[in-house]
């Protein structure tokens, strides 16, 4: 596709694009699998039967990811003490955000270039900074733009179909861009989407500059056919407070969270699954995500360190993940994995 011809209009892509993809400077574009046919890109692991059967002894715990961002260890060296929570996050959002809105290609090039010119002065401190700097972008690269492992549009469609849901009220807990619930509403369009985060600088900078021309793939529910949605095209009301206070009951179709889960440690993850129960509707969803217990996981945590780990955080296999979920009231309807996150759509019991 020719990128320089699209940018210029409000809605850039339509129904004319199916099937095709290109590569923004910051993200992918990706129109393939329209009718949502395949279901390749999820894998329904059918690894467990009978949840009440299986055991912590034999699953294990979770993959602790232990090494931490640098300016979060500056920050409690210099402070004597642990960062609280929330200034952790302020600090995690405001590093991913950061790497989301990168030109990469440019970016890739020009550190390239600096490690060539610091090598020429052989000034080997600033080599290092820059070869890290080298390393960095060409794995966000490959991640985020050449495999849209983060985003992974086709994978998070393939874990959302077959809710059976009209207009449906969508919770979304510790939003962040909202890009999850953004795709929920392009498949199950006219409901609502009410986001939720504690950082104000999640609504004001990560959702309010996710880009207007990014293309969702989802349905119009005049016709049944697929079509293309955007962000502006969408009903969505963004909330800034702590999920422990909203004052909603059980009134949303679907509540969602997208690593959320794994930044709370064993004590505090049944009130984590609760905060998804009290607001469902009897017979809503709870859909969740974590990132995957793999190699190639703990690699990008370990290069993208300073970018990702300023929280506490876990790395699970979808059998830990669902023993959380199911041993805290829910029945799960729907586990597998997908590039990089598990998924699972559950029931309170």
């Amino acid at each position: 596709m020719d990128l320089d011809a699209h940018l210029g209009n409000d809605y850039p892509y339509s129904e004319e694009d199916f099937e095709k993809t290109l590569l923004t400077p910051s993200y992918r574009v990706e129109l393939r699998n329209a009718t949502n046919e395949q279901l390749d890109r999820f894998i329904s692991a059918g690894m467990v039967n009978d949840w009440s059967l299986l055991s912590w002894k034999e699953v294990g715990r979770p993959y602790r990811v232990e090494n931490m961002a640098e300016k979060r260890v500056q920050w409690e060296n210099e402070h004597g003490r642990n960062m609280p929570v929330h200034k952790a996050w302020e600090m995690f959002n405001r590093s991913f955000h950061e790497w989301f809105v990168k030109d990469v290609p440019s970016e890739k090039k020009q550190a390239r270039q600096d490690m060539f010119n610091h090598l020429a002065k052989f000034d080997m401190k600033e080599v290092r900074i820059a070869l890290k700097s080298v390393i960095m972008l060409n794995l966000w690269n490959y991640a985020h733009r050449v495999k849209d492992g983060i985003w992974d549009p086709r994978g998070k469609r393939a874990l959302f179909q077959g809710l059976h849901l009209k207009k449906p009220r969508i919770l979304f807990l510790g939003a962040a861009e909202g890009y999850e619930a953004m795709q929920l509403y392009s498949m199950y369009p006219d409901g609502e989407i009410v986001m939720v985060d504690y950082d104000e600088y999640c609504k004001t900078d990560r959702f309010a500059q996710f880009p207007d021309t990014y293309p969702f793939l989802g349905y119009n529910s005049a016709t049944g056919q697929s079509r293309v949605w955007y962000k502006d095209q969408m009903n969505i009301t963004y909330i800034v407070d702590d999920i422990r206070n909203l004052p909603f009951g059980h009134e949303f179709d679907i509540v969602l969270s997208v690593g959320l889960l794994e930044h709370f440690s064993d004590e505090v993850k049944p009130e984590v699954m609760e905060w998804h129960r009290k607001f469902l509707k009897p017979g809503g969803y709870a859909i969740l995500t974590t990132p995957r217990n793999q190699l190639q996981s703990k690699v990008y945590y370990k290069v993208m360190e300073d970018v990702m780990n300023h929280t506490y955080r876990e790395l699970m296999d979808i059998r830990q993940m669902g023993l959380y979920v199911y041993e805290n009231g829910f029945d799960i309807l729907k586990h597998g994995y997908i590039k990089v996150h598990n998924g699972i759509i559950a029931q309170p019991r």
